[in-house]
C-alpha cells in the first residue's frame, strides 16, 4: 500500500501559490507590452497621392460599400474658386447648385457662398464613395487641393485590399499606422481642417 503523501503546511502553500501568482502576473504583463509594441508598429493601407490616376477603382473595388476611401480637402491649398472644377461638370449649363451642373455622383461636395466671387467646398465623407471624380478636376484645372485618402476609421485593414490589387497606378502601400496617411509635398495634417 503507498505511503500518505506528505501533508502540504498552510504556510508552505501560501508561498507556492504567491510563486504562481507572481509568475501569472509576469507573463501577462510581459504579453501585454509585447502586443502594444506589435500595435503600434503595425501598418496599414494607404494610397499615395502623388501616384493616384483618379481610375475610379477606388469606389468599386473596396470590400466596404461605401468605400472606406475618401476624398480629403486640403483647405489651405483651395482657391474658393467660384468655377470650381472640382465641384462642377467641365461645361456647366449655369454655377448653380443644381444636380445636373455637379460633378460629384453623389452630392458629397457642398458648396457654400463665402463672399463675391468665392466659394467654400466641403466634403461631406458620409456620402463620398471615393470614385475620384472630383479630385480629377481639381487637379486637372485646379491647384490640386482635393485628393483621396484611405480612412482608417472605417478601413477594415484587409491582409490583401482589394483596391491596392486592382490598382493601375500601384498607388496603394503598407505604411506605418502612424500617421497613417500620405500627403503630397507641401501638404500637412493642418491643411486639411477648416479655419
Amino acid at each position: 500500500m503507498p505511503e500518505d503523501p506528505k501533508p502540504i503546511l498552510r504556510r508552505e502553500f501560501f508561498r507556492k501559490g504567491m510563486r504562481g501568482v507572481a509568475l501569472a502576473a509576469l507573463v501577462g504583463t510581459g504579453g501585454y507590452l509585447a502586443a502594444r509594441r506589435t500595435r503600434r508598429t503595425r501598418d496599414v493601407w494607404q494610397l499615395d497621392p502623388s501616384k493616384c490616376t483618379q481610375c475610379g477603382k477606388c469606389a468599386t473595388n473596396c470590400v466596404l460599400k461605401p468605400s472606406a476611401v475618401k476624398c480629403v480637402h486640403a483647405y489651405a491649398m483651395c482657391g474658393y474658386c467660384e468655377l470650381c472644377t472640382g465641384y462642377f461638370e467641365p461645361d456647366p449649363n449655369e454655377l448653380t447648385t443644381a444636380a445636373e451642373n455637379q460633378l460629384c455622383p453623389v452630392a458629397a461636395i457642398k458648396r457654400t457662398f463665402v463672399e463675391d466671387p468665392y466659394f467654400e467646398y466641403e466634403i461631406d465623407e458620409l456620402l463620398c464613395i471615393g470614385c475620384g471624380k472630383c479630385v480629377e478636376g481639381c487637379r486637372s484645372f485646379g491647384n490640386a487641393s482635393l485628393f483621396l485618402q484611405v480612412r482608417h476609421d472605417r478601413c477594415l485593414n484587409c491582409n490583401e485590399c482589394s483596391i491596392a490589387a486592382a490598382c493601375p497606378a500601384n498607388a496603394f502601400s503598407r505604411v506605418p499606422a502612424e500617421p497613417g496617411y500620405l500627403y503630397r509635398p507641401g501638404y500637412s495634417p493642418a491643411t486639411t481642417k477648416k479655419g
